[in-house]
């Protein structure tokens, strides 16, 4: 695991030196305390900072070939290397180092920019061939490891993280209107774009082959999920019970691969669905949970029980944070920022697990691959809510149910009874992404001032629909899974657990998105995945053998905050001074007069504003932070 690096010159363009690779490493010092690697020739920069997980004396980047023809700097983890390596040797060739990604190298020279279909696990990497002034950008299958780049006629600069490509001092800060307005609407980004009009991001599943003398570039997909599912008996499976095991096995073999690892290794355990089955599959294991003193957003019980019933070494804090000087310590690494609150806690439990651990195992990707937010019902449910007369759901039940006020509770029936006629109203085509929209067209030009909202160009929900056109002939169910992953999980979720992990120089591996998992999930029946009042069904069977019923049927929480209250307690300086009517009018981004609207019915809790406050908050610290213009 680390941070990587560089800039690459087309012909007579960018000249890197030393001291400009440095500046950029230097930048990513918390993805890799333990080493620093740099390398420039030929008009090319490589740099690397490591956190040592397999072979820590001997595995610094970049990793060469025996001819040395071959380099590569590279993030993430290679969980089949061994395999691959014995495989490589049989064939002739010689290994220096014991470490994980040396087999890229190796394969290279086999397999060319092929070579990644052959790699279980998460990477990102950036591998030169020399001989022929070759440059390979790629990202693994589901963008658990990030990348960023930017394109010039000068060349090309990449990253692990934003701040890196700042810091090289080649890239233009202008901001993006049209990320901007999909940033505020979703909480996140779409990929390829950034709020910066000249970074992208290299997609989940991506790669990108440069010729570095011929200034060719391409962009292309080398692997995304089968577009039309087999047929149950093409897989075989005659029955629920064939499922549940081929699905328990294909998990346990996952997290099982995941634990290569010449450092301590641990867990996050909530207690769920996910994180049970990743914790029992794993044996004896360390765990850590956190918890809140507001009871709603605690679900510290949950894993005791479960970590009880496995018999497991399990740890708990409970917190009472420092909101203020925490909002301090995470916006830096959010130079690609996301409005997902649950930064908190994966921050917090990240910090507690990194006391005695260095990797850990998360239950991440499970929702996404097994269908498990409460959205996807809420689109089953609309299907239903359609049939009513539209003079009686628009004029008396929507107007009935948004006029409820919000408790502050995490979430109960009323706030969900608001939320559910918030989002029906949106596009049906949005499908159950519509339930995840906070700021509407509506809403956005109240918002934007008029000299920015007519830069706007992108629909909000464009990404949405076009990601549902390359679902392919799948069900509703599935067609939302697909979405959700290749956008809100590789944008949002995935960010989140990356970031904050990494701040404190920790390893998450997320086995739920083992490529062979996802690949099954997607063969799976939809309604195995959800019905109209339970969702990841087939999953909370599986888990229901190993971990208490309780702890299985049991309402989603989620991993979260109580944000709205601190927005008007906490975290209240904050917005204060960035919301700022004197603050605002000097950007001329946002209209003053919608923000104090939005901000005084969210204190006199007439409504419930705090994911578009939040989203707020967090681009105006961005804006500070990272000089937009």
């Amino acid at each position: 695991m680390c941070g990587i690096a560089g800039v690459a010159g087309f012909g007579d363009g960018f000249d890197p030196t030393p001291a400009q690779l440095q500046r950029m490493c230097d930048t990513l010092v918390h993805r890799g305390p333990d080493g620093q690697g740099l390398e420039v020739r030929d008009r090319i920069g490589l740099g690397m900072r490591r956190l040592s997980i397999i072979d820590i004396e001997g595995g610094a980047q970049p990793l060469l070939n025996e001819d040395r023809t071959v380099r590569v700097v590279f993030n993430g983890e290679i969980y089949n290397f061994r395999e691959l390596r014995e495989d490589l040797e049989r064939r002739g060739h010689r290994f220096s180092t014991r470490t994980d990604g040396e087999v890229i190298v190796h394969l290279w020279e086999d397999h060319g920019p092929d070579l990644l279909s052959r790699l279980y696990g998460m990477f990102a990497i950036a591998l030169l061939y020399t001989r022929r002034r070759q440059l390979l950008l790629a990202r693994d299958r589901l963008g658990i490891k990030p990348l960023f780049f930017s394109l010039s006629p000068q060349g090309v600069v990449f990253a692990s993280e934003i701040k890196a490509l700042l810091a090289s001092g080649l890239v233009d800060r202008t901001l993006d209107p049209d990320g901007l307005a999909q940033f505020l609407a979703w909480e996140y980004v779409p990929g390829p774009s950034t709020l910066f009009a000249g970074i992208h991001k290299l997609e989940a599943g991506h790669r990108m082959p440069i010729d570095l003398d011929g200034d060719q570039i391409r962009t292309d997909c080398w692997w995304d999920v089968a577009t039309t599912p087999a047929s149950v008996a093409d897989d075989g499976f005659e029955s629920l019970v064939d499922w549940e095991d081929a699905d328990h096995q294909t998990i346990t073999r996952a997290v099982r691969r995941q634990l290569v690892s010449d450092v301590p290794l641990g867990a996050f355990l909530s207690g769920g669905v996910d994180s049970s089955l990743v914790v029992h599959a794993m044996g004896p294991a360390k765990s850590f949970a956190i918890g809140f003193d507001d009871p709603s957003y605690d679900e510290t019980p949950w894993s005791s029980a479960v970590a009880e019933h496995l018999g497991i070494d399990h740890r708990i804090e409970i917190l009472r944070p420092e909101i203020l000087e925490l909002f301090d310590r995470l916006m830096p690494f959010l130079d690609d920022p996301i409005g997902d609150f649950s930064i908190f806690p994966t921050f917090l439990i990240s910090r507690f697990a990194r006391q005695e651990v260095t990797v850990v195992l998360t239950g991440d990707g499970g929702d996404e691959v097994f269908g498990g937010y409460e959205t996807y019902m809420a689109e089953l449910l609309s299907q239903r809510w359609s049939r009513i007369p539209a003079v009686v759901r628009r004029r008396l039940l929507e107007p009935l149910m948004l006029a409820l006020p919000p408790r502050p509770i995490k979430k109960g029936l009323i706030n969900k009874a608001r939320r559910f006629a918030e989002g029906v109203r949106y596009e049906a085509a949005l499908g159950h992404a519509r339930w995840r929209l906070f700021t509407d067209e509506t809403l956005l030009s109240d918002l934007l001032t008029p000299e920015i909202a007519e830069q706007v160009e992108v629909p909000l929900g464009s990404h949405i629909l076009g990601l549902r056109s390359r679902a392919g002939r799948r069900s509703a169910v599935d067609q939302g899974l697909y979405i959700d992953l290749k956008s809100y999980l590789v944008d949002n979720c995935i960010v989140k657990v990356d970031r904050m992990s990494m701040a404190n120089s920790l390893e998450a591996r997320v086995p739920l998105l083992d490529h062979e998992l996802v690949e099954l999930a997607f063969q799976m029946p939809s309604e195995y995945k959800v019905r109209p009042r339970e969702t990841k069904h087939l999953l909370k069977r599986v888990a229901s053998r190993h971990v208490p019923r309780a702890c299985v049927y049991r309402p989603k929480e989620g991993f979260s905050i109580p944000i709205k209250n601190w927005l008007a307690t906490s975290l209240r300086p904050v917005m204060d001074d960035l919301l700022s009517a004197e603050r605002l009018a000097r950007q001329r981004i946002f209209q003053v007069a919608t923000v104090e609207r939005l901000v005084a019915e969210h204190l006199d809790q007439r409504a419930n504003h705090s994911h578009v406050l939040w989203s707020l908050l967090v681009f105006q610290d961005w804006l500070d932070r990272w000089g937009a213009r």
